[in-house]
């Protein structure tokens, strides 16, 4: 993975002082690198049952179409409020400075369905675990969850624990 991390853009002090930004955009426009990044993506759950991929979005929904598409399985949307326009499911979370609400199609996951979500980054882990949240709501299963980029530093994989979480470029610090 050591090439898809050189494709990744570092953009120190973006969003603010004290932050260095990890900006995946560089490697989205190497066609190399993107298709190396879904490959990799999917040969992470090659052989399993997956019904669908949940996407979140935005930079999920980069990500998960695709991934979707390796694995013979269907493409769910997580979106923000008031964008989809069937009866939803919703969840609120935590952000470091607030709250945000996410929602799915509440026909899009049944019981037992088994899906993955995947979505460019792990940091926190707020989001993921919302998402984790929403799908068990519905009755559906994380067969896992599947990131292009984590921050090992931010504690976003304990707000995961017991779910399998892979990811394919770790930053330490």
């Amino acid at each position: 993975m050591d090439h898809l991390k050189s494709l990744i853009r570092e953009v120190p002090d973006f969003p603010k002082p004290g932050i260095n930004f990890y900006d995946i955009t560089t490697l989205l426009k190497n066609p190399d690198g993107l298709r190396s990044t879904v490959d990799a993506l999917a040969a992470e759950f090659e052989g399993e049952k997956i019904d669908s991929v949940i996407g979140v979005e935005a930079r999920g929904f980069i990500f998960a179409p695709a991934l979707a598409y390796h694995l013979g399985a269907g493409f769910v949307p997580v979106r923000k409020p008031r964008k989809l326009p069937s009866e939803c499911a919703e969840i609120s979370y935590d952000l470091e400075y607030g709250q945000d609400t996410l929602q799915i199609h509440r026909d899009a996951v049944g019981d037992g369905h088994r899906v993955i979500i995947a979505d460019d980054l792990l940091a926190t882990g707020g989001t993921a675990r919302a998402v984790v949240d929403l799908v068990e709501q519905l009755g559906g299963t994380v067969v896992g969850l599947v990131f292009v980029v984590e921050l090992s530093f931010l504690p976003g994989r304990e707000k995961l624990t017991g779910y399998d979480v892979r990811s394919l470029i770790k930053y330490q610090s």
